[in-house]
């Protein structure tokens, strides 16, 4: 199936041409035709799946020709908002329609401007969208279709009290696409709620990681993280690689470390200015820093192609989230592979990933680097059953050849050559 066959007119379909887009990817040959047919839709595809243009590319020709805000995106992050924002402008280029971004962390009074030359389709988290009409510095009265995007984010994030006031604030009679990485049981109570007779799209099953990813566990003790994962990324030359930390403190500190070991890498976070942020990734981008260390809050707003790893230097509370970390490579039918450094207190994270899964993610080791007390998982091992306690050497110490070592006790294999 090409473009040419989904129902869009001229105008998109040059854009659409224009941005390399050869053919439609499986939720845009599901959405775009629905969507054009005015139905609400609940969408499921993973990261990577093209899913943004499966709801702009509709909107923009649905109100084609109409002036005013007609529909508005809600998205739970800056960097959602800012990447909603290219590929609406991108797409809008010869359909005369304007698109705006509007979100919190920058300054407020140039997103007032940009609204008040007019909008056509406006990208908005809900914050600052809230404040905006507090204000009366917009106006949602026209609003004809409503996008929620990343709704399992903005339900874990606890923002779904102001989206009910955005709703709130819409005209009843509209169309509502929502679309989630994951359908979970609260996802669907929502849209449930929400949306009138939806179409259900589910292009993957939403706790499946894709296939295309070489996933593996190193077992390290935790002390030991940050010089594993120098020792990685100078053995093995990994380039463009997306680590994760679980706070925001641990994720400047792996930065720190990084550039006193001369590898060029930057954090992002919330707590960091929209400026930073934008620098941090703009610098992944072109190959400036090799490596970016990230917390789970913005993780989803990080579109990136040709990422060739992913490490996880802490595994996530949420084993969802593991599978939301992993789809940050093997984009657009590229491989890639997610590295988990496993510390003592994780093993029961690592199970519950495991048990999402539905597989046993394979252990490695570095050769030659001189690991201490550690744990590692039985090769063996059933998704309900503990993991053991094996000691590389004294209590504390380190040794050389812990390769050997712990594949007679059945620990991991030694690592594989750098892909």
């Amino acid at each position: 199936m090409s473009f040419d066959t989904l129902g869009l007119d001229r105008g998109l379909l040059k854009a659409v041409h224009a941005m390399d887009y050869e053919q439609p990817t499986p939720i845009q040959e599901q959405a775009i035709p629905l969507a054009l047919a005015g139905r609400d839709i609940v969408g499921c595809a993973q990261t990577g799946t093209g899913k943004t243009a499966a709801f702009i590319l509709p909107a923009l020709q649905r109100t084609q020709g109409r002036k005013g805000l007609h529909t508005l995106v809600v998205t739970p992050t800056r960097e959602l908002a800012a990447q909603i924002y290219d590929v609406a402008r991108d797409c809008s280029r010869h359909t005369g329609q304007k698109a705006a971004a509007v979100y919190g962390g920058v300054g407020y009074n140039p997103q007032v401007t940009a609204l008040r030359r007019g909008v056509d389709l406006l990208v908005a988290t809900p914050g600052r969208l809230l404040d905006l009409h507090s204000r009366h510095d917009v106006d949602l009265s026209q609003v004809e279709i409503l996008v929620l995007d990343e709704a399992d984010r903005m339900l874990d994030m606890g923002f779904w009290p102001d989206v009910r006031r955005i709703m709130a604030l819409l005209p009843k009679q509209r169309q509502t696409l929502l679309f989630s990485a994951t359908l979970s049981s609260d996802v669907m109570k929502v849209a449930g709620s929400t949306l009138t007779n939806p179409a259900r799209i589910e292009v993957a099953p939403s706790a499946t990681p894709i296939a295309a990813i070489e996933q593996s566990v190193f077992p390290v003790n935790g002390h030991q993280k940050t010089d594993l994962l120098v020792r990685l990324l100078e053995k093995h030359q990994l380039d463009r690689v997306l680590v994760f930390t679980r706070t925001k403190h641990r994720a400047d500190k792996v930065a720190r470390h990084l550039e006193r070991s001369r590898i060029r890498g930057a954090a992002i976070h919330s707590n960091r200015s929209q400026s930073q942020r934008q620098r941090a990734l703009d610098g992944f981008k072109n190959g400036t820093y090799r490596v970016l260390v990230a917390t789970d809050i913005v993780a989803r707003g990080i579109d990136v192609d040709s990422i060739s790893h992913v490490i996880n230097y802490d595994l996530p509370v949420n084993a969802q989230d593991y599978v939301h970390r992993i789809g940050r490579t093997a984009r657009a039918g590229a491989t890639g592979s997610a590295i988990s450094f496993l510390a003592a207190e994780e093993t029961q994270e690592l199970r519950d990933i495991e048990r999402l899964i539905g597989a046993r993610i394979p252990c490695e080791d570095v050769e030659g680097f001189a690991y201490q007390e550690r744990v590692v998982p039985d090769p063996e091992r059933s998704f309900e059953r503990p993991v053991r306690q094996v000691y590389a050497g004294r209590r504390g110490g380190s040794v050389g050849g812990s390769r050997n070592n712990t594949r007679r006790r059945g620990g991991p294999r030694p690592a594989r050559a750098a892909r």
